[in-house]
């Protein structure tokens, strides 16, 4: 049966309830939890293996303005996003819905988040919206990378990024607001216990608008199912990655924001 998964921000139970009870008749279960902001433990993957289920079909975001203005809230919140869309799909639906009482959250949102349907809990027909989502059949959007995170307190904080079709000659990963402790190659969704780099760099300095961005690289190469890992300290507030560019040829990342 598919299920929503609601992820609160607050700690109101009457308005968690309120959700529950709008999707009970259209025969629609809901799941989920209060929100844990606490990034050095990677409180945010707690709910991760849950929301990944087949059975999941959309991941409802209760908020207002004020709780979504965390800094932390808004990183965890991405890295969340970034996990579970690697997973179910870019078109994977994620609604911020705005709570009772407070204002309604406004973009500009993370680019995880740069896509998510904003409604309003007092809207009368919002059950009927999340039902047609919930239903609706999805197709992703063409993208030409792949991106996922991994974390606990034993592994610490993991990227995994590579191209979705076609072959990298090579690859770069940077931070802004952290540091790259560690990098490796490796199949896809296994991280690297051992690897061979192929003239790996550390510490090149990228300038992109007000950003600046320390990146590490290797002239690995990269398939569909190949990816190119990268350790970093603490949640970073951006990152950038791609192909790692040929001499004299003009540098091409993807860049994520996750604040």
């Amino acid at each position: 049966m598919k299920s929503v998964w609601l992820t609160s921000l607050g700690r109101s139970e009457e308005n968690v309830k309120k959700v529950i009870s709008l999707m009970k008749p259209y025969g629609v279960p809901v799941l989920g939890h209060f929100w844990v902001d606490d990034l050095p433990k990677i409180a945010w993957m707690a709910p991760r293996e849950e929301m990944i289920k087949p059975d999941i079909a959309a991941w409802v975001i209760l908020a207002t303005a004020e709780t979504l203005a965390s800094p932390s809230v808004r990183r965890g919140l991405s890295l969340l996003a970034i996990t579970v869309q690697a997973k179910k799909g870019l078109s994977f639906p994620i609604v911020l819905l705005a709570e009772g009482g407070g204002a309604a959250p406004t973009p500009p949102f993370p680019t995880p988040l740069s896509g998510v349907e904003l409604l309003s809990a007092s809207d009368p027909g919002l059950a009927a919206k999340i039902v047609a989502m919930v239903h609706s059949p999805r197709t992703d959007p063409a993208s030409e990378y792949r991106i996922d995170v991994y974390g606990n307190t034993h592994i610490g904080l993991w990227f995994e990024v590579g191209p979705r079709q076609g072959r990298w000659e090579g690859a770069m990963f940077g931070v802004a607001g952290s540091e790259i402790l560690f990098h490796g190659t490796g199949p896809m969704e296994m991280l690297p216990a051992q690897c061979t780099l192929e003239f790996p760099v550390k510490g090149m300095k990228l300038s992109l608008g007000e950003r600046e961005y320390t990146a590490w690289g290797v002239r690995n190469g990269f398939e569909a199912k190949t990816s190119y890992f990268a350790k970093v300290k603490e949640c970073p507030d951006s990152v950038l990655f791609g192909p790692f560019p040929s001499e004299g040829e003009a540098a091409d990342f993807f860049v994520v924001g996750l604040t």
